[in-house]
């Protein structure tokens, strides 16, 4: 069985500039003459799915957007000398709206794979990332390894690494198991605690986040290793602003910045393994 929430996955249609924000129709940058580097001359725009805590999400007062990323496209724009705007776009259609320039980048939790470097421009990694299973607190379901999902109402958000992962172990390891995906990551833990699902297959940076507090009601009982890395991802044949990034991240891990901004939102450095 598969949920889609087209409401979920309709974009929410903001556009965030360092701290501001405005409603209304999408807005679309537009080509900055003088061939800068950017869309928007002065302006790195970033494409995000802001659902996806602790990556990106909203405070408490549903306006200003949280989470690793945003800090780091902060810190990225700080040393270009460019100001930051945050684009809010559906995870379904963000590497759609790169393609269309409604952003110069994608900073969303997104996975360097081999097929989307043929179809984009990618950074070097700044982050590593593990897949996990997780269960509700005292299910009495017992997962040691992936291959005990079977059977079970499994969950996973749509066109993510967690759905190429879970597709894998029914096409190609025999798996059997119920579908459930979803169009963001919330709607999975929310119904994973009313018991609509068992199990969730999610990103470790995802999942770290729902299971660190004290009175969280969910538990990570299987992990795998940090095979995946994380990239900013840009339209194909964005070569100069892919340098650009490329050298800005190369000194924010110099300077320890990025190894800061892990240890706000993660409390421990999740960061310098990528560049070992």
């Amino acid at each position: 069985m598969k949920l889609t929430n087209m409401a979920a996955g309709a974009c929410i249609a903001l556009v965030l500039v360092s701290g501001a924000y405005a409603t209304g129709s999408k807005q679309k940058t537009q080509p900055a003459s003088g061939g800068t580097l950017t869309l928007e001359k002065g302006v790195l725009s970033v494409g995000m799915a802001i659902e996806y805590p602790p990556m990106e999400y909203y405070d408490a007062d549903g306006k200003t957007p949280m989470g690793f990323d945003v800090q780091l496209a902060k810190a990225l724009a700080d040393k270009l000398g460019l100001t930051v705007k945050y684009v809010d776009n559906a995870w379904e259609g963000i590497f759609a709206g790169v393609n269309k320039g409604d952003y110069d980048i994608i900073m969303s939790g997104v996975t360097i794979t081999p097929e989307r470097l043929q179809a984009h421009n990618f950074t070097k990694p700044y982050i590593g990332n593990a897949m996990t299973i997780v269960l509700l607190k005292g299910s009495g379901i017992t997962i040691d390894k992936p291959e005990d999902i079977a059977g079970r109402k499994v969950s996973y958000q749509a066109e993510t690494t967690a759905d190429i992962y879970a597709t894998r172990l029914e096409k190609e390891q025999g798996v059997r198991f119920e579908a459930f995906e979803y169009d963001n990551i919330m709607q999975c833990f929310e119904d994973l605690k009313v018991g609509r699902v068992e199990v969730i297959v999610v990103d470790s940076l995802v999942a770290f986040d729902y299971v660190s507090g004290a009175d969280s009601p969910f538990e990570i009982v299987w992990q795998g290793t940090a095979d995946e890395t994380f990239g900013i991802c840009l339209k194909k044949g964005s070569d100069a602003l892919t340098a650009a990034l490329d050298k800005a991240l190369d000194e924010l891990f110099a300077d320890g910045t990025i190894q800061k901004i892990s240890q706000d939102v993660f409390k421990q450095d999740l960061v310098s393994s990528v560049r070992k």
